[in-house]
């Protein structure tokens, strides 16, 4: 069969697949894989602690036993390996925040086809929203950054580089790995003030306070303060239409000293602009969600860069689980 033909089967999965992850945010939401733990529990004993009903919590972890996501055995329901690792809020990789922001981010997704018609958000931006949500946004930042950055900094040299701007860096994960790799690397993390809360606490997690500061600000209105030899913009980009991307690495490139290296790391679309698929949709998500914002392609980016005086430009192989890419760029 050819790849762009589908089965009736396969389109109705399409269709339906918004059920496994409705299944997948309650069970995060309850903190299901967290109550069983490494030992296990009955339904009769998570009910009882989490005060839900017995028979609808058994349909739940029964399904979520068909996803793979538990082990049943007889009556007791134990976490798998990778529910362990990534969903247990023990963990050091859990994804349970980044999981609960797209929890948040699925009623919106009910309004693509009004949102399509209009051209219009039809959510208010996270980062702006109310704690909960602000809470959820900014902890799956980490989350998601806590899976690439310890992989990530071992094959981007900063060995050179002493003062480093992490433009949009929320809670300040990759600066923080960044300089934990660097020794005589120093971070200045810069986003909006309402991140200082969050990014002070994984300063102090990582023990970095002493290397890794916050400066307060919007980067489409505010000054950005200091000198820098190297700025990474990670996910910053997708949220802003084409002019204000452009506003954003001339800021960056301005507070870069000459023989600076910008990096950009983002959702990169093929220049057809159709593929891979995760950018391409994420384009949806940047509709529904930003004025203008949408998935940029390496021709785009490289465009911008050129115009802001950016030279040396060139894709890194880094390839993100969620197919992001990154750009490497030098100011002369």
């Amino acid at each position: 069969m050819p790849d762009n033909q589908m089965t009736q089967g396969q389109l109705l999965e399409i269709s339906g697949f918004y059920w496994k992850t409705c299944t997948l945010h309650a069970g995060v939401k309850l903190d299901l894989f967290t109550l069983i733990g490494e030992n296990g529990k009955t339904a009769e004993e998570i009910a009882k602690s989490i005060g839900a009903d017995r028979r609808a919590l058994t349909f739940l972890l029964n399904a979520l036993s068909a996803m793979k996501l538990l082990i049943k055995t007889e009556d007791t329901y134990t976490n798998t390996p990778s529910g362990l690792a990534f969903l247990s809020s023990g963990s050091k990789r859990h994804i349970g925040h980044m999981i609960m922001h797209h929890h948040h981010l699925a009623e919106s997704w009910l309004k693509l086809d009004e949102s399509v018609r209009t051209g219009k958000p039809v959510r208010s931006r996270s980062s702006f929203g109310d704690e909960e949500r602000r809470e959820s946004f900014l902890l799956g930042m980490f989350n998601n950054a806590m899976g690439i950055a310890p992989k990530l900094i071992h094959q981007l040299d900063l060995s050179e580089k002493r003062r480093l701007l992490d433009l949009g860096g929320g809670p300040g994960t990759y600066a923080i790995h960044f300089c934990m790799k660097n020794p005589n690397l120093t971070a200045t993390i810069y986003d909006l003030p309402t991140s200082k809360p969050f990014a002070e606490k994984i300063i102090k997690q990582f023990g970095m306070s002493a290397r890794v500061d916050f400066q307060g600000g919007d980067y489409l209105k505010d000054e950005i303060r200091g000198r820098y030899d190297a700025a990474w913009l990670s996910h910053i980009l997708h949220s802003e239409g084409p002019a204000e991307c452009r506003r954003i690495i001339e800021k960056a490139v301005s507070a870069l000293e000459p023989g600076g290296m910008i990096i950009i790391h983002d959702f990169i679309l093929e220049n057809t602009m159709d593929a891979p698929l995760f950018p391409a949709l994420f384009s949806l998500n940047m509709l529904l969600g930003t004025e203008s914002g949408q998935s940029y392609s390496e021709k785009q980016l490289l465009n911008i860069l050129t115009d802001a005086g950016v030279r040396d430009i060139r894709r890194h192989p880094f390839r993100g689980p969620t197919e992001s890419g990154i750009l490497i760029g030098e100011i002369r």
